[in-house]
């Protein structure tokens, strides 16, 4: 009996499937009996609406564009990725069975199949022997590489080295006929200048944007996005590790992170400039690893109204014992005007320069002590394995405070009601796979319909509206202040990508 209601029910299936079909090949039939109209009569525009040599300096710059973007699309390459993420069990499923039974009354074994993540990125060919430069959260912790060249070919890739801390990674692909890009000199990058973004964004290869360069160099920043170049080009997902190229098809930056509140573009869009990426991709052909030099003092720009904030420069504020800058005898409150003959902007001009220096050089430092000018010198180091930085300026490596695993969750009153953090503990940067110089408050929960979904649970807050965030306490006192009638800016760093998000009020 039971097999018989199976079978009956098979019938009845097939017997409305038949059904439908007919009812469709019937109304079919009908529409191509109804009358036709008769042809209509049309004229197509025979004239442009205007004359071409009206606008003859137009028509050039758009033939000088295409030629521009035909010479440098072969150099940029899709990057896709893969990592295995676990096991899925499948159970097969058998109409005869499903309505017959097993005729052996068993049931089927499972299938497991493997769960893939696979993830879109860009890159650009910079040297004849194939070597790619990306993004390292493009490739970071996959199992599987492969890049896409533009003429369809896909060639499996190498991971050759990769740097978490300025997220650059070098690839390498074994062909021959490979055409790299020159790397341009990002210090003669002016904003206003014309660039190109070229990459694989949400997966359509060779997407082309333009726009100018929008920033360069924020001195008053305290963050990741100070040494960035800033650009209006469209940025999206699948962008990153593309590169931003000038007039003359060079690549002044890789483009690596957006500021936005949905999580496509808005126009503000940020690339590594060409000089940090040629000295990480030299350093990790020639040692594997990124050689930082070391000066190693505490620093901040010299303010408005201090000694020292009518001409540019910084302001020592520490030495490290042990130190470069404690062996040349640089004291508190000197003010470091240039280094090795180049001119000390800010903070980030500093850390530069000091960064790309060749190590155990002599370099002469131009400093101001005590309101007269003096000169003296300093052996750069490699920086060591435990030295952390925060954003702009170098923090001394130092015990942390013993602080429990699970924070206590804490939130403030204003415009952040909403939003619960807590003190982010070495465990838990390691558990979140975080950047090793990371400084801030972690989300630690988010109240549902607040307005803030698009912050999320292990988010990190290092700074808002560009104060920088060290505690709890920090974050309390500086949220308590804010006016709710305003937007206010996060940086946030979520996993190893940074990022801004405004908050709007409701």
């Amino acid at each position: 009996m039971k097999n018989l209601a199976k079978f009956l029910l098979f019938v009845l299936l097939v017997s409305a499937g038949i059904s439908l079909l007919y009812d469709y090949r019937l109304k079919r039939g009908n529409l191509d009996l109804l009358p036709r109209r008769a042809s209509e009569n049309y004229t197509f525009a025979s004239e442009a609406a205007i004359n071409p040599k009206q606008v003859a300096s137009l028509e050039a710059l758009n033939q000088e564009r295409r030629a521009l973007v035909k010479s440098v699309i072969p150099s940029v390459v899709a990057v896709k990725t893969s990592k295995k993420i676990g096991i899925r069990r499948q159970y097969g499923l058998d109409p005869f069975e499903f309505f017959f039974g097993n005729p052996r009354g068993q049931f089927r074994s499972p299938r497991e199949e493997a769960l893939v993540q696979n993830s879109l990125g860009s890159g650009v060919i910079v040297t004849n022997e194939g070597h790619i430069i990306t993004n390292n959260h493009v490739v970071d912790q996959v199992d599987e590489i492969e890049v896409q060249l533009s003429d369809g070919r896909t060639k499996k890739a190498l991971l050759v080295g990769a740097d978490s801390q300025i997220d650059l990674a070098v690839l390498k692909i074994d062909d021959p006929g490979v055409k790299p890009l020159k790397l341009a000199d990002s210090d003669t990058v002016q904003a206003g200048d014309f660039v190109l973004a070229i990459g694989n964004p949400f997966g359509f290869e060779e997407t082309v944007t333009d726009g100018i360069i929008s920033s360069k160099g924020r001195p008053g920043r305290s963050d990741y996005f100070g040494d960035l170049l800033q650009t209006n080009a469209a940025i999206n997902p699948g962008n990153s590790g593309g590169p931003l190229i000038n007039l003359r098809g060079e690549v002044i930056g890789i483009n690596t992170a957006i500021a936005s509140t949905t999580g496509g573009s808005q126009g503000v869009g940020f690339a590594i400039p060409s000089n940090t990426v040629r000295t990480a991709l030299e350093s990790l052909l020639k040692q594997g690893r990124i050689i930082r030099g070391y000066l190693g003092i505490q620093a901040r720009a010299a303010q408005p109204g201090q000694r020292g904030a009518d001409n540019e420069g910084v302001v020592v504020e520490e030495i490290l014992p042990g130190s470069p800058a404690a062996e040349a005898q640089l004291q508190q409150g000197d003010v470091i005007r240039k280094f090795d003959g180049r001119d000390v902007k800010n903070f980030n001009v500093l850390r530069s320069l000091v960064s790309q220096t060749e190590l155990n050089k002599k370099v002469e430092l131009e400093i101001e002590r005590g309101g007269k000018p003096i000169k003296v010198t300093a052996q750069i180091r490699e920086q060591p394995v435990d030295y952390q930085t925060s954003g702009t300026l170098p923090r001394r490596s130092q015990p942390q405070p013993q602080v429990p695993s699970q924070p206590d969750q804490e939130s403030t009153s204003g415009p952040f009601a909403s939003i619960h953090v807590g003190d982010l503990t070495p465990e838990m940067a390691r558990e979140l796979d975080l950047p090793s110089n990371v400084r801030g408050v972690v989300v630690t929960n988010v109240d549902p319909d607040s307005g803030v979904a698009e912050l999320q649970k292990g988010d990190v807050i290092e700074e808002i509206n560009q104060q920088p965030i060290a505690s709890v306490s920090d974050y309390n006192k500086i949220a308590g202040s804010l006016d709710p009638s305003q937007a206010q800016v996060l940086s946030i760093c979520r996993h190893r990508m940074r990022s801004f998000l405004v908050l709007r009020p409701r």
